[in-house]
Parts: C-alpha cells; sequence; structure tokens
C-alpha cells in the first residue's frame, strides 16, 4: 500500500516539479502537492496546511529558499524543508542548512530524494513525539504543582531525621508558618514538647525494620501552632525514595472543626437520649383494666425520640378513653409538642365526656403554641363498659377500623376535622355512638404503619396491617401490636426506620 505524503513545492518551473513527483511517486508514495513560486502562495498554502515536506528551488524569479525558510518559521510549523537546486555552491547550501533547511539536493543528482524525504519525516515524527511528550511532562507538573499549592492539607517532604526540605503554601493555614519559616527546621518544631520525639522514634523503628515501604494513615495527634496554640491534627505519612535518599511525605490535616462537630454530636445524642427516657416515662406503663375489653398498644420511634403519641385516659362515669397520636416530625421538638398534647388531654377527659369537645379545647391552647411549622393529627376514642359503645373524635388522623367477628371492617372511623394547631377556632364533633360485639377488634394506626416502604419501593399499606391483625386475632391485643410492628420491620428489609410505628389493638371480650 502506497504512503500517502502532502509536498509544498517551491519551484517556478512546472516541469521540474513534475519531474519530482513522479520520481517520489516511483518511491512508493501517494503525492498530493501543491506548487508556489511567490511569497504570497506561500503564505496561503502554509496556512491551508498541514504538509508532510517542503521541497524548494532555491532561486525564483519573485522568492528564493532563504524567504521561504523565513515564511515557515514565521508560522510556527516544524516541517521537513529540504532545498533542491541546479546550482548552489557549498557555502551557500551550507548557510541554508544553518538558516533552518533540513537538506539539500541537486536537481542533477536526485537519487537521495527519497532516502533524504524518508530521514526527514521520521525526523520530524521523533520531534514531534518530544515535544508531545515535553508537553505532557509540563502539564503533569503544574497538575501536581497546583495539586500542591491548592491543597487544603499542609505538605511536607522531610528526611530520616526530621528536617523539612518542602512545604506547601496551606502549612501557613494549618500551622501559621511560611514555607519558608519551616523549610531547614525539624518537624518537632509543628509538635508540642511532651510529643516531640515520637515521629523521629517511628522512623528510627522503620528504617531498622528493612521494611520498604511506610503507611500510616489518618492518625490523629496533636499540633503546634506559631502561636502556641495546639491544635487536634490528622496525619498521613508516606515513604519514597528520592535520587536514592529515602524521603517521607506528611500530608496533615487540621481536625478542629471535625472535632468541635464530634463533640456537639455527642452532645445531641446525650439529650436525645435523656429526652427519649423522659418520653418513654409519658407512655402507658401496660394497658387499662377495662371489663369486656383486651387493650394493646405500643409506639415504636424512629429516632431516639418520636413525634407519635399513644395513650389511655381515665374518664368521667368508668369511662376509658384511647388515644393515637402523630406530630408532624422526629426527633426533640415533636417530642416535646407531643409531650404538651398529652398534659391537655389529660387534664380535660377527667373533666369533659364528649370527646369532641376535647379535642376543640385542647386545639385552641395548642394552636397558639406550634405556630405554622408543626400539627398534630390525632384520634380520641371513648370506649364505655357499661353499654359496650364506642364514640370517637378524628383530628386529621389516618382512619381507624372496626372489624366483625369474622374480620370483615365493620365500620370504617375516618377523620372528622383538621389536624390540631392549624385553626385556633376549629370545632370538632363526635360521631355517633357505635355498639361493639364480642369478637369486634378495633384497629388504630400511625402512617409509620401504613407508609412504610419495601426495598422495590412497595408501601406496606392497611389491608396488608389489617391482615396481621386477623392472622394473629386469637392473641392478646399487646402480643397482636407486637406481631403488626416485626411485620413492618420485615417488610422494610432491616432497612433504617424512617418514622415512628405506633398502633393500639382494642379487642371486645
Amino acid at each position: 500500500m502506497k504512503r500517502s505524503l502532502r509536498v509544498l513545492i517551491v519551484e517556478d518551473s512546472e516541469f521540474d516539479a513534475v519531474m519530482i513527483v513522479s520520481l517520489m511517486r516511483k518511491g512508493g508514495y501517494e503525492i498530493d502537492f501543491k506548487r508556489v513560486e511567490t511569497a504570497g502562495a506561500m503564505r496561503d498554502a502554509l496556512a491551508s496546511g498541514p504538509w508532510d515536506v517542503i521541497l524548494a528551488d532555491y532561486n525564483l524569479p519573485e522568492f528564493n529558499a532563504p524567504n521561504a525558510l523565513k515564511l515557515v518559521e514565521e508560522s510556527g510549523l516544524d516541517v521537513p524543508f529540504i532545498i533542491v537546486s541546479g546550482g548552489i555552491g557549498e557555502d551557500i547550501a551550507v548557510s541554508a542548512m544553518k538558516a533552518g533547511a533540513h537538506d539539500y539536493l541537486m536537481k542533477g543528482s536526485l537519487s537521495r530524494l527519497i532516502p533524504a524525504v524518508e530521514r526527514e519525516l521520521r525526523d520530524a515524527a521523533n520531534r514531534a513525539s518530544q515535544r508531545e511528550a515535553e508537553r505532557a511532562l509540563q502539564e503533569s507538573e503544574l497538575r501536581y504543582r497546583l495539586l500542591w499549592e491548592t491543597a487544603p492539607d499542609a505538605v511536607i517532604l522531610m528526611d530520616p531525621a526530621g528536617t523539612i526540605h518542602f512545604a506547601n503554601p496551606a502549612v501557613t493555614t494549618v500551622f501559621g508558618y511560611s514555607p519558608e519559616e519551616i523549610i531547614g527546621q525539624n518537624v518537632a518544631k509543628l509538635q508540642p514538647v511532651r510529643l516531640r520525639g515520637q515521629y523521629l522514634a517511628a522512623v528510627k523503628r522503620y528504617l531498622a525494620s528493612g521494611v520498604k515501604r511506610l503507611n500510616w494513615r489518618a492518625v490523629e495527634t496533636l499540633g503546634l501552632r506559631k502561636d502556641a496554640a495546639e491544635i487536634p491534627i490528622e496525619i498521613s505519612f508516606s515513604a519514597m525514595d528520592l535520587g536514592g535518599e529515602p524521603r517521607f511525605v506528611g500530608f496533615i490535616r487540621d481536625i478542629t472543626e471535625r472535632k468541635r462537630a464530634e463533640r456537639e454530636l455527642q452532645q445531641s445524642k446525650e439529650q436525645f437520649r435523656v429526652a427519649r427516657e423522659i418520653q418513654q416515662r409519658l407512655f402507658p406503663k401496660s394497658a387499662p383494666s377495662l371489663p369486656g375489653f383486651d387493650i394493646g398498644g405500643a409506639s415504636y420511634p424512629a429516632e431516639a425520640t418520636g413525634g407519635d403519641y399513644f395513650d389511655y385516659l381515665p374518664m368521667l362515669n368508668d369511662r376509658m378513653g384511647v388515644v393515637l397520636g402523630d406530630v408532624t416530625g422526629h426527633g426533640v421538638g415533636p417530642a416535646l409538642l407531643m409531650a404538651e398534647t398529652r398534659a391537655y388531654l389529660r387534664v380535660l377527659a377527667g373533666r369533659r365526656e364528649d370527646v369532641g369537645e376535647i379535642l376543640t379545647r385542647a386545639n385552641g391552647v395548642l394552636a397558639e403554641d406550634v405556630g405554622t411549622e408543626r400539627f398534630v393529627t390525632l384520634f380520641i376514642a371513648r370506649l364505655d363498659p357499661k353499654t359496650r359503645e364506642l364514640t370517637y373524635a378524628s383530628a386529621g388522623h389516618s382512619a381507624g377500623h372496626l372489624l366483625d367477628a369474622s374480620g370483615r371492617v365493620k365500620q370504617l372511623l375516618p377523620r372528622t376535622g383538621i389536624p390540631l394547631g392549624m385553626r385556633a377556632d376549629t370545632l370538632y364533633a363526635s360521631s355517633a355512638e357505635f355498639a361493639l360485639e364480642s369478637g369486634d377488634v378495633v384497629v388504630l394506626l400511625t402512617d409509620g404503619v401504613e407508609e412504610s416502604l419495601a426495598p422495590d419501593g412497595a408501601l406496606f399499606g392497611t389491608e396488608r396491617a389489617l391482615d396481621i391483625v386477623r392472622q394473629h386475632r386469637e392473641r392478646p391485643a399487646q402480643q397482636i401490636v407486637e406481631e403488626l410492628y416485626q411485620a413492618v420491620r420485615k417488610f422494610s428489609g432491616g432497612a433504617a426506620q424512617t418514622d415512628d410505628v405506633t398502633a393500639i389493638v382494642v379487642k371486645v371480650r
């Protein structure tokens, strides 16, 4: 296969140009050429390149090889430039070579044309490779220089004696010294007095061990700033060989802010722990003993403290209030609001019989405290052991369910008003009284049950929760609640709980 070659010929003789092209084609090249004989044509040709080689006569009527060389130099191109002339002396040829020509040939003896072109093409390719290698090296050096100069961590290069040979600008941020101030100093200058010597002892052990590489990663210790302040630092060391001499590179990070954040997180965790203990004391210790009923309930918070709430409230005339609520959000804030809600309901339940009135009065107080960022959904049911009847009121809470002995939904218990805390003037009405029969089961849930997600994004849902209740309906109410929670956790595949899970089950004997 012939090799393609683009040739720019500086020649006033068309015959000579055709002859040169013919020789090169015989030498195995597929030639694409252009002949020029003036400076303007030469300049245009160079701009329209690229060219693989330039073959130029020395003297033309309006142009010559030296001027052509200048145009090539001005263009910045590195193209083999070979003079092919019929009558120049050796001194002129040597002068042209000094000016930048790569070779010269006599028109009467062109046997060297192909070898000369091939040699110059190889040399040009080598020069191009060398330039590319130099460019890549310069870019690499620039990248590394920028890396060290812009790195937020202090970087120091030390010898086995601990003498610092290099320091990047970040040492000023970390230690307060300029790089010039610590180059030539011992690394001990950057350590509190009581810790000095630890680094050198470690290096000595390393050198004596014969281990070829050293890699100390993320060791936490203390550093000493120029202003004598001690700061927590994280330091990593790596061993390297530099010109046959062992050297050690240290990467040092000021972790003051991280340590502060860790302390604050630990304090927060402690606050959550205390809040959780307080909150757990507010939940019922056990289910109430109410003739004709078996009641069970539990709350499993998503965080140390949650916003869900359940309670059993003794009411007038030996009745019992069953309450389930959900404060928006999780954490200390919702837990405090839950505690406030509990306190209001306990006071009101001991003085009022109508559950709608209880919610109305509680809402009037809470609306002043919760602001616009939070609200409380709450379901309160009143159980009457004498008449075996249930009445309820729901402030925006998920619907409750009353199942009959066969597990069929006997009565849906939907919301009767908006959540507490949204509008102070909201009035809540009580539902009608529902007759309860033996075998009936009342199921009350927060949305943490229904909205639990499987790994594939599927919702646990209300019907799945009711099926769990049906499967375990013969068990005590408290066990049914526990089975429901375990089913939720299994459904979520053990993923972190994202919402509080709270449920109350009331069985009618």
